[in-house]
């Protein structure tokens, strides 16, 4: 119940965070029939987009994500049961964190994102394989359950290790009937895991998109590495890579010594941390800041909590060097983060009453309320199926006004990563706009400017953003036919 409370307020959210307004357009593009990846683009898996379609508008989005986390929050307190039989108090200390984290403010909890869908599967999956019976069934479904996880975000793929590392220290011997029975465990932990991305490889490839989605869902997430170091591109490898690497170590070192002293310390122990470790480096592996990179961390994270806060044994010091590891990441990579009080101050100040809507829009982003203005705008003037094209902070106005640009790109950084001017202007001449969007604090893009004044002409102003009307319809019309 008060996870449900605490996330009554993101139901009221408005179309303004950029990543979620991807989502939903991607989400209208299947609804309406556009092929993902090769017809719109974005560079995750397509399961956040299923669900975006399934969604419909933001509020269903959010709704969903509700439910989700508190289906989620069951499945962890059903692992944590299994971590810690007949320890209620340490069952219950590490749910309630882990609920806390996965639904306030502080690491993005309120936002529809990847992570927090992809924990719930990973967790079912850990939960099915500690908890009961290692059959061929139970393991081709955790399995699948992970390849599920990874369709939402492929860096869930590294949490898979963590069970794979706790079957091997369980033994009290490693020897090689061991190693075999542990082998046939992970070929068909990996036949169910690959089944599901299997399924999806045929769907785009029936569907003509196949290089287009392995590129986007997997093979552009190698580009994360090291993104925000762009500068280190000309280095030598070992040189570029050596943050990489160090992680690495610190990791296989981790592991070692788990692997090692596992005589004394408990399963439950050795499994958070390993789990933590194995999170930690996916957390960590673009070096991006976002907060929400680090929900792939607070299962783990609130297990050795709750092992600090309830056990009245050596583990209970222990539990302090991996959490030390933990607060240590977010400090050196300079994780961003979100007050969660003035979040839940000025949703109360709006229901009483204390706050007009457009403020309340505004404290999203001084924008917010002018993208509403713009999509209702367009809405007012266009048909569903005439095309648009916004140049700035465009996903918020795609998303609003359901309306699709020519080109495959709803984000005006994916057109510069992937594209150029003469290619977008391309696009645009193929494929008339009936209206062309220039946000304030846009960039330079002269060859627009050049096509617009061609083209185009100026038909509203709204707080300093030009909404561009095509002169000659006509034009089109003949260009289409």
């Amino acid at each position: 119940m008060t996870v449900f409370i605490l996330r009554i307020p993101s139901l009221f959210e408005p179309y303004s965070y950029g990543d979620e307004m991807i989502y939903l357009t991607l989400g209208e593009a299947i609804r309406r029939g556009i092929p993902l990846y090769s017809g719109i683009h974005d560079n995750k898996p397509p399961l956040l987009y299923v669900m975006a379609a399934i969604a419909g508008n933001l509020f269903w989005f959010k709704a969903i994500l509700t439910l989700w986390i508190l289906v989620t929050i069951f499945i962890f307190w059903k692992l944590s049961e299994t971590l810690f039989p007949k320890k209620i108090k340490t069952q219950q200390v590490a749910t309630a964190i882990f609920a806390l984290l996965t639904t306030i403010p502080l690491l993005e909890g309120n936002i529809v994102n990847a992570e927090l869908f992809m924990i719930g599967p990973t967790i079912l999956g850990f939960y099915l394989l500690l908890s009961k019976k290692l059959t061929r069934n139970n393991l081709f479904i955790s399995g699948m359950l992970f390849s599920i996880s990874t369709l939402f975000k492929f860096p869930a793929v590294f949490d898979v290790p963590a069970i794979i590392f706790i079957w091997l220290v369980t033994e009290k011997k490693l020897n090689k009937k061991i190693l075999f029975e542990i082998g046939k465990r992970v070929l068909i932990l990996g036949l169910g895991y690959l089944a599901p991305i299997t399924l999806t490889v045929i769907w785009f490839w029936l569907k003509g998109a196949l290089n287009e989605y392995l590129v986007a869902a997997f093979l552009q997430n190698v580009g994360y590495l090291s993104s925000f170091r762009p500068g280190d591109l000309q280095k030598p490898f070992l040189v570029r890579n050596a943050p990489l690497l160090l992680r690495t170590g610190i990791v296989l070192a981790g592991t070692i010594i788990l692997f090692i002293k596992k005589r004394r310390l408990s399963r439950e122990f050795i499994f958070a941390t390993s789990w933590l470790l194995f999170s930690l480096f996916a957390v960590t592996l673009s070096e991006r800041p976002y907060p929400h990179y680090f929900i792939q961390s607070v299962a783990p994270v609130a297990l050795l909590f709750a092992i600090l806060f309830t056990y009245q044994k050596k583990e209970q010091v222990f539990a302090i060097i991996p959490l030390a590891l933990t607060f240590l990441v977010p400090f050196y990579f300079r994780f961003w983060y979100y007050p969660t009080f003035p979040y839940y101050a000025r949703f109360v100040k709006l229901t009483l009453g204390q706050m007009s809507k457009n403020d309340y829009l505004a404290t999203f982003g001084s924008q917010v309320p002018t993208n509403y203005k713009i999509a209702d705008f367009l809405i007012s003037l266009t048909k569903p199926y005439e095309k648009i094209f916004v140049w700035g902070e465009s996903s918020p106005i795609y998303a609003l006004s359901r309306r699709f640009p020519p080109g495959k790109y709803v984000a005006d950084y994916h057109i510069k990563d992937f594209s150029n001017p003469n290619q977008t202007i391309k696009i645009l001449s193929s494929d008339l706009p009936s209206f062309i969007v220039i946000l304030p604090e846009s960039s330079s893009f002269p060859e627009l400017e050049f096509f617009l004044r061609k083209n185009y002409g100026l038909a509203e102003t709204i707080d300093g953003s030009e909404i561009w009307k095509l002169l000659n319809p006509k034009v089109r019309s003949l260009i289409s036919n």
